[in-house]
């Protein structure tokens, strides 16, 4: 076994919609707990004031259009929605690593290495997906986008 693989792939992209979905549903529909609470372990995103109830929700919205085209993606594999996801993707994770990378004021030190670990995390991710994904045979891109079709 290869362990560059669609099994890969996949996994990479359905970790990056399950994250989407996780920043998207409560930011969606709970915007105030989102900003409050959010990660529920740990809430981080109140430390950066102050809310907006828009821009929360607009965020989320942002989010849960990711976790559509990131789960498209990975049932399809196709690559050049791979490539492109991931791309996007990986620029929005890399200003949203840049950005809390400068403004870690009221962080205590652990909470500052676990948020900037799980930014740098879904910045890597789809590098993965991306090399991966290449592993499927470029008929499988034909195939997979004519199952949309059907």
């Amino acid at each position: 076994m290869t362990v560059r693989s669609p099994a890969i792939a996949r996994a990479a992209l359905a970790v990056l919609a399950l994250t989407a979905l996780s920043i998207g549903l409560p930011a969606s529909f709970a915007p105030e707990s989102f900003y409050d609470d959010y990660p529920f372990f740990a809430s981080w995103v109140s430390l950066l004031p102050p809310y907006n109830q828009h821009l929360v929700t607009d965020v989320g919205g942002l989010y849960l259009g990711f976790a559509l085209v990131l789960g498209w993606a990975a049932w399809t594999l196709a690559r050049e929605l791979v490539r492109a996801v991931c791309a996007g993707w990986a620029l929005m994770a890399l200003l949203h690593f840049v950005f809390h990378a400068t403004h870690l004021d009221g962080f205590s030190t652990a909470d500052a290495i676990a948020e900037l670990a799980g930014l740098g995390l879904v910045l890597v991710v789809p590098a993965v997906a991306v090399w991966a994904a290449g592993a499927v045979d470029r008929r499988d891109d034909a195939e997979a986008v004519g199952q949309l079709s059907e």
